[in-house]
């Protein structure tokens, strides 16, 4: 089943005029509720309920952008700005320092003008207004296209309202500004209205769980006034006149709560309320022009690209020596694929995680054995075709970075490169980046839904989901009266990891060592315990998952009270879920599977006080359940812990169920075995 991240709506800039259509009557009433300068006392009470944690709430957030005939021969797009915040107590000053992010590209750079700001304090009564200075405005670049302008509102306090406008020219008429709905702080009006001329085709993306409280849009007559020097900088300017329909959208969100990125979460950019644009033509009266290209175009110009597949096509002779060494042995193509992934992962380092496109030559990146995650798979892609296989790159994004847009090939959305191998008609995905990888094994933030095959002939969508994993892990305790020591207990851990915990352990242990692992294993138990023969097996074998053991002792208590937590420290001894309620869903790495066996001799002399009781309970009814079972008899004491989810993602509306199914785990892994000394 294909993936549905979030709600996405696609239109052209023609199909706005639908939306003006359907408007209501009612909606098309309701105007901006605040305007700048207008305040008096009533306006620093908030009516609305807000969350004790609250510490600003944005009383309006309004933008519009729209398109105006420059003195270049072109378009400029014009956007204006204006807020108002209600400074709630000191956690909130942030919202008092601001960034206004601007773009250039040589020359050309976007222009702020008309910035005003002001901060309002009740005293006494009265509304006192301080004013900001137009010298406490800086400008800092960031990096040789962006920069940005910044400024802190003055005299801000508990209780104060800050407000400030401005307006950017921007001559990169491509790029009409995006909006989001929603923010750290609650937004109890947030507006958004672009203008569009006839002639200008956007692609409309709307994304996060939000209700609209206005929707619409209207069709109006504009007349626009261009002037330029046409190729010749020198020449004469001529002026001339485009007349043009042109469509007004204007989408309002009323009382959008504060969005904080709980734990499970992809990328809290996923599941925002925001609206963007992509640029995908011109129409008359101007030159057709088509911006926005096919899956199909854009495979065939990557694999063109010398940062990127170029060096794929070639023969790339320079392999022939390094490859006859590498896949000596191999008596199949699948152990030749073997071989030089294993090659590649072991004796390159990767400096980055986070590139689309080759920061050297395939030939520089196999001198020097290092370079970006795309430098290595793309050198790996390259290996593997020299050697006859079957091999493409396949672009996707990680879970950080959020999620693409399938339809359309917005490059900015992508940020890996892997690997695809073919075999007998059987898909193997490489990364040869990670060195705790193993063959057909991915990192778990690969898994973030669509990714895309460049291949010319069929640049083939593959998907890469999360409730497609599964991680099982299996683990035994066994504890018993010391035979030699009668003031101690003795046991045996063992453990199997899941695949996931398998990698996170080998790259722990390959940064500090196993001794300072096992450290942070003794670390967890609620008393002292000492741990003997640890063992982690199997840290070679890649593909493999682990097997981590050991034995323990700990004193037995002298009082004749024996308090045991049969969990040993493997517990969830916190509820992960402690938002009351959550707007965006869950996103788990993987489906899970963990079961735990306890099993204990009662001591000589002792007999069982306290026991937890057995329970079961299901999650959805087959989407996951929870089993507790205890068992003991004179001498002996046997619990079972078994935890399974079906899948990794739940919807908001399962968030209170998911809730309640974990916070019932916490409960029982809490239990203790009691046991008491006889006479």
């Amino acid at each position: 089943m294909k993936p549905l991240p979030h709600l996405l709506l696609l239109l052209l800039c023609a199909s706005l005029s639908t939306m003006a259509q359907k408007k209501g009557e009612k909606n098309a009433e309701k105007n901006t509720p605040v305007k700048y300068g207008v305040i008096s006392d009533k306006d620093f009470i908030i009516s609305q309920a807000l969350d004790t944690g609250t510490a600003a709430v944005v009383i309006a957030d309004v933008g519009s952008s729209s398109f105006d005939g420059n003195s270049k021969g072109w378009f400029s797009i014009v956007f204006r700005y204006y807020a108002r915040i209600k400074i709630l107590n000191k956690n909130g000053f942030g919202a008092a320092d601001v960034s206004i992010p601007l773009y250039a590209d040589g020359t050309a750079e976007e222009r702020v003008s008309d910035l005003k700001a002001h901060t309002y304090n009740l005293e006494n009564g009265q509304v006192v207004e301080t004013k900001l200075d137009a010298g406490s405005v800086f400008k800092d670049k960031l990096d040789k296209r962006l920069f940005v302008r910044k400024f802190t509102l003055p005299a801000v306090k508990e209780g104060s309202i800050i407000e400030y406008s401005y307006t950017i020219t921007s001559d990169f008429w491509r790029d009409l500004k995006s909006w989001r709905f929603q923010g750290e702080y609650p937004y109890l009006w947030s507006e958004y209205t672009v203008k569009i001329p006839q002639f200008f085709e956007f692609v409309i993306l709307k994304q996060g769980y939000l209700p609209y409280f206005i929707e619409d849009a209207k069709n109006d007559f504009q007349h626009f006034n261009v002037s330029g020097n046409g190729d010749n900088p020198t020449g004469p300017t001529e002026n001339y006149s485009i007349n043009s329909n042109v469509v007004t959208a204007r989408w309002v969100v009323k009382d959008a709560p504060a969005l904080k990125e709980e734990q499970f979460t992809s990328t809290i950019n996923n599941h925002v309320s925001k609206i963007s644009f992509q640029l995908s033509g011109k129409r008359d009266p101007l030159e057709p022009k088509k911006y926005m290209a096919s899956w199909f175009s854009v495979a065939e110009d990557l694999l063109k690209n010398e940062s990127f597949g170029e060096g794929l096509g070639k023969p790339n002779n320079w392999l022939d020596d390094e490859m006859k060494t590498v896949c000596a042995g191999a008596s199949t193509p699948f152990d030749k694929a073997r071989k030089i992934y294993a090659y590649i992962r072991d004796q390159y380092t990767c400096t980055s995680h986070n590139a689309v496109y080759l920061s050297a030559p395939p030939k520089q990146t196999f001198s020097k054995k290092n370079g970006n995650e795309a430098d290595i798979n793309l050198l790996l892609t390259a290996m593997l075709r020299h050697e006859g296989l079957t091999a493409d790159p396949v672009l996707m994004s990680t879970r950080e970075h959020g999620f693409t847009y399938e339809a359309y090939p917005i490059m900015d959305r992508f940020n890996y490169v892997i690997c695809r191998l073919v075999i007998d008609d059987k898909r193997y995905y490489l990364d040869a980046s990670h060195d705790y990888l193993g063959f057909n094994r991915l990192a778990g933030n690969c898994y973030n839904g669509h990714a895309r095959v460049i291949n010319a002939q069929l640049p083939e969508t593959v998907y890469f989901i999360p409730d497609s994993l599964t991680e099982k892990k299996i683990t035994s305790v066994f504890i018993a009266s010391s035979e030699t020591d009668k003031t101690k207990m003795e046991g045996s851990f063992q453990s199997k990891l899941g695949y996931f915990e398998s990698a996170s352990v080998r790259e722990r242990i390959r940064e500090k060592g196993k001794e300072a692992f096992f450290k942070k294993v003794k670390s967890g138990y609620s008393f002292d315990i000492d741990i003997k023969d640890p063992i982690v097996d199997s840290i070679p074998l890649k593909e493999e998952p682990l097997t981590e053991s050991y034995t323990f002792s700990f004193d037995a208590p002298a009082d004749g009270m024996m308090y045991i937590n049969p969990m040993m420290g493997e517990g969830i001894r916190e509820n992960y879920f402690k938002a009351a309620q959550r707007n965006y869903p869950v996103e788990m790495s993987y489906a899970m599977d963990e079961t735990y066996v306890f099993n204990m001799e009662v001591p000589p002399g002792y007999t069982v006080e306290e026991l937890p009781k057995s329970a079961r309970v299901s999650f959805n009814e087959t989407d996951g359940m929870f089993e507790y079972l205890v068992d003991k008899t004179d001498d002996h004491i046997r619990l079972m812990s078994h935890i399974k989810l079906n899948k990794a993602t739940f919807l908001p509306e399962e968030y209170d169920t998911l809730r309640q199914f974990f916070g019932y785990i916490v409960k029982k892994h809490a239990e203790q075995v009691v046991l008491k000394k006889k006479g």
